[in-house]
């Protein structure tokens, strides 16, 4: 990809939020549908100032070096595919990122997106490219990326998203009480995605059972997602898709230990978001939680601030 359009060297600055899925991980990387949230509670901000210096990239209010390795990582490899070297571009960029890495939250795909959006701003990356240009800067980090993260994150609004036909936004109505909760434990996307391959390879018929499964719980939270519906269909919706995460060995002990104390908390299901293994746990809850020793994040919240 060539660097053929109009440059531009004016300041910018973009939030770019993090994002939950709510059934149909995994199985959307061999076609099937996943519905995907943006999380605007969690974000990273990205600020370009046009100074005539070499570029630099400073990430505030962190002190994480192999954050800054990855970031460069990433900023090298959007080099790499715009044929640019260093010195042709100048200038600061500033990072501040409001969510967590390894939690099934996006976080990858957030700098993917911010990164992209900012070489699109410069003149780099025409706009109808910006979702591929980032989908292939995340595979840095999933090995695989299926691009779900990617799509929320870029245009910020729910989707419903297939790699086989593309992605549209979700016709909704209403919705009921939906948190997100930090198992304790890190998820590796890459290693759980290897997992499910792994399974495909040594009993594929297992396995394209519960790909099966996880469309069936798709398919159940499209329709309750539109039409009026009792809390127990939800329940039943949840469950299908989490005992998915079960089948393919995604739920560790802190897993379940999480998941025990969220159901004796009062949440009437839980499921994992993400990739599996740790990150996050979704729950659906009649009322608002109560205190309970950890962070209950509101799905559909905006003007949270990270703890």
């Amino acid at each position: 990809m060539k660097a053929t359009l109009q440059k531009n060297k004016e300041p910018f600055q973009i939030r770019v939020p993090g994002k939950w899925i709510l059934a149909g991980e995994h199985s959307v990387l061999r076609g099937g549908d996943a519905i995907v949230f943006p999380l605007m509670s969690r974000y990273l901000d990205l600020k370009y100032s046009p100074l005539d210096i070499e570029i630099d990239i400073q990430l505030r209010g962190h002190g994480n070096s192999d954050l800054e390795l990855i970031i460069w990582s990433v900023f090298e490899k959007a080099l790499k595919k715009l044929n640019l070297k260093h010195s042709q571009v100048t200038g600061l960029i500033e990072l501040d990122s409001h969510i967590l890495f390894g939690a099934g939250m996006g976080a990858s795909a957030t700098l993917c997106v911010a990164l992209t959006e900012l070489f699109s701003h410069l003149g780099y990356i025409a706009e109808q490219d910006r979702y591929s240009f980032a989908t292939d800067l995340e595979n840095l980090f999933h090995g695989e990326s299926s691009g779900v993260d990617v799509a929320v994150t870029l245009y910020q609004k729910p989707l419903l998203f297939s790699r086989l036909s593309g992605f549209q936004p979700l016709e909704r109505s209403s919705l009921p009480l939906l948190y997100l909760s930090h198992t304790g434990e890190r998820g590796v996307t890459k290693d759980c995605v290897e997992k499910v391959k792994k399974l495909f390879h040594e009993n594929r018929p297992l396995a394209e059972q519960i790909d099966l499964q996880m469309a069936e719980a798709v398919k159940k939270f499209k329709l309750l997602l539109v039409e009026p519906t009792q809390l127990t269909e939800w329940c039943q919706a949840l469950t299908l898709a989490y005992n998915c995460f079960e089948a393919w060995g995604l739920v560790n002990a802190a897993v379940q230990i999480h998941s025990e104390k969220l159901i004796k908390a009062g949440a009437l299901a839980v499921k994992l978001t993400g990739s599996g293994g740790g990150g996050f746990m979704l729950s659906l809850w009649k009322d608002a939680p109560q205190e309970l020793g950890f962070e209950m994040i509101p799905c559909f919240q905006s003007s949270l601030s990270q703890k």
